[in-house]
């Protein structure tokens, strides 16, 4: 039985934790959470050093975080209860009374006696059915209300008045992105509810819903809330600390977007914001009317965030088509991690502004040089302007550059002409996207190379280099960070043999088991490559009776060809490569090392133009003996030389 109650429970968690939040699904998970401690408790939970406190939700309740800042748990009623002496929980119902008595039950007495100074009382007692978004004593202190009862009570009645709709209204109908008619002048007052449960009224957070009264309901929010009467672009046009986003906005041709219905979240950068940027890097987007529209909509989301609603890192989308992370870091809210929100829900008729000291500069608003800055690139980027490149990399070509880790560089490299010439190789004639590319494609470079693709399981590379990140996708051009400096190919598979001396003695066993032509042919092919090392290390005997043997001598070095192009970036954990000749190569990647039938690579990716080539100090044979040739290859022999 005590596991059956178990499983209930935990598949009732389960359901609320999958299921959409809304505010009802988070009480109900906070209902769960308490109920341990009798019928009508809920669990809360409030952030440490502070007096704020929120029902507690799925991720909330397992990490015990609430905007990065430890929570305490703490049970109380839930919405509508009350404890009663000597029993468990919360057993009773709140007494049922009108408004103006309800309001000194639920914890907003100051509004109660504001109410009774402005002569609301009479009104909030008497009949009718009406919604209350009730201040909390905690942020209805007499500064945040002086500019009302300094004049005169009407303004204050006007003001209470504001917080009032004449209907009933739950929580389950307080919708997200609707509006309902004030008690004053008919001025709409704005509901959001979001996924994660918190519900804002003109942007003041609800914690205490649905205290239901003879006469209506009364909601409690954190803070007092004031008509609003203009949109967004207004703040923008008044407001002096805004300038300069007033005049980019007018020559993206934004205006009547901002001015329009929608529910717009826009991070409004100051005056000062603009100043931090490099003037020559400011002049050319405020010049560039692609980019400047850019750049504006990277700082509006697609739908209306109040500061109350964000409670934990969370990407969300902007009109430029790429995400934001909004998140929060105590009091503070954040942008992509910086705390650079310098003032909060300015709202407006069709959305909310919030005022940012940075300006956010998307990477499509950027040059080459600009998205290759402040990246895991830069001595790539130095190395590329250092070879004379800079212009490329700042002018409007349609461009891709292949930009190699820092790590890909060793120590101390010094600029020469043929690191010239190999960096022209690491700039591609047309600006692409990695997720366009395709196996066999050529793409052709400003030093005049075609580079062909390789598309593998778990990788897509360009000849050697292998694409570590993904792209950016500049204004003109793009970028792809590459895990390894280029090799182009250099010539066939017997021309980069010929060129190295380590392979003297396998060109020669080439060219006696007859198989030059097949090294020079189209391919493709990949070649595990036996140094003169280990060469040497075979007995002189056996060494001379297979090279005497020009068709074993064939069978032996077939073994050692793959039938397509794999460089050391496609090699997996458990990588099969069909030889020439046998059954299969079995590859695996260990400590950065290729290994083939357990043999190390001492040296990948030496490129080819009809495969790759990678180099191996020991000798592996497809054969059971070493003395006779093997008909059919079934099992591996690995020995090991030296």
């Amino acid at each position: 039985m005590k596991h059956l109650t178990l499983l209930s429970l935990a598949l009732t968690l389960i359901a609320i934790c999958d299921a959409k939040s809304s505010y009802q699904s988070v009480l109900q998970h906070s209902r769960i959470r308490g109920r341990q401690h009798g019928p009508n408790v809920c669990a809360m939970q409030m952030i440490q050093g502070t007096n704020k406190k929120y029902l507690t939700n799925c991720k909330q309740w397992y990490h015990r975080k609430i905007c990065g800042k430890p929570t305490v748990i703490s049970y109380e009623c839930c919405p509508g209860y009350e404890k009663l002496p000597g029993e468990k929980g919360c057993p009773a119902a709140l007494p049922l009374v009108n408004i103006y008595n309800t309001l000194g039950v639920v914890g907003a007495t100051t509004t109660k006696m504001y109410s009774e100074r402005a002569q609301l009382r009479e009104e909030i007692e008497g009949p009718g059915s009406f919604t209350f978004f009730a201040p909390s004593n905690e942020h209805l202190t007499i500064p945040s209300v002086m500019v009302y009862v300094c004049n005169v009570n009407i303004e204050l009645l006007n003001a209470l008045h504001y917080h009032m709709v004449n209907r009933r209204l739950t929580s389950e109908e307080l919708k997200h992105g609707s509006s309902f008619p004030s008690m004053y002048q008919d001025f709409n007052v704005h509901i959001h509810h979001y996924p994660n449960g918190i519900v804002t009224v003109n942007c003041a957070r609800l914690v205490k819903t649905d205290q239901h009264a003879t006469n209506g309901i009364v909601h409690v929010v954190d803070r007092v809330i004031t008509a609003i009467t203009n949109d967004v672009h207004s703040f923008i046009d008044t407001d002096e600390n805004l300038d300069t986003l007033r005049t980019a906005v007018a020559a993206a041709g934004l205006t009547s977007m901002l001015e329009s219905d929608g529910h717009y979240t826009v991070f409004a950068p100051t005056n000062e914001a603009f100043e931090k940027i490099p003037p020559e890097m400011l002049n050319r987007i405020l010049g560039d009317p692609v980019a400047l529209k850019d750049l504006l909509n990277y700082h509006i989301l697609k739908n209306m965030h109040c500061s109350e609603s964000i409670v934990s890192g969370t990407p969300m989308e902007t009109l430029q088509g790429t995400v934001l992370e909004v998140g929060c870091d105590g009091s503070e809210m954040t942008l992509n991690g910086k705390a650079i929100i310098e003032k909060r829900d300015q709202l407006g008729t069709n959305g909310v502004v919030h005022f940012i000291n940075e300006l956010l500069i998307p990477d499509s608003a950027k040059t080459l040089l600009e998205l290759a800055q402040g990246s895991v690139v830069t001595t790539a980027t130095k190395m590329f302007v250092d070879a004379g490149l800079k212009a490329h990399l700042i002018g409007s070509e349609p461009l891709t550059l292949l930009a190699p880790q820092n790590e890909a560089f060793k120590d101390g490299v010094r600029m020469t002409d043929q690191l010239k010439r190999l960096l022209r190789n690491h700039i591609l004639k047309e600006q692409l996207s990695s997720k366009s590319l395709y196996h066999g494609q050529e793409l052709e470079t400003l030093g005049g190379m075609k580079l062909r693709v390789f598309v593998y399981r778990n990788s897509l590379c360009i000849e050697n280099s292998c694409i570590a990140a993904h792209d950016k996708t500049g204004r003109f051009a793009s970028m792809f960070t590459v895990d390894k400096v280029l090799t182009p190919p250099m010539g066939t598979i017997m021309d980069v043999l010929k060129a190295d001396d380590r392979f003297s003695l396998l060109v020669g066993a080439i060219q006696t088991a007859g198989m030059t032509e097949l090294m020079n042919q189209a391919g493709p092919h990949t070649v595990f490559a036996p140094t003169n090392d280990a060469f040497s290390a075979l007995p002189k005997a056996d060494l001379n009776r297979l090279m005497g043997n020009p068709q074993e001598l064939a069978s032996v070095l077939k073994y050692h060809m793959g039938k397509e192009i794999l460089v050391s970036g496609g090699v997996g954990s458990h990588t099969r490569l069909k030889p020439l000749h046998g059954d299969k190569l079995e590859l695996n990647m260990k400590n950065q090392t290729v290994y083939v039938n357990k043999v190390p690579v001492v040296e990948a990716d030496l490129m080819a133009t009809n495969g790759v080539v990678h180099a191996l100090t020991l000798y592996f044979f497809g054969c059971l003996s070493l003395m006779l040739l093997c008909s059919s290859v079934d099992s591996t022999l690995i020995v090991t030389l030296g």
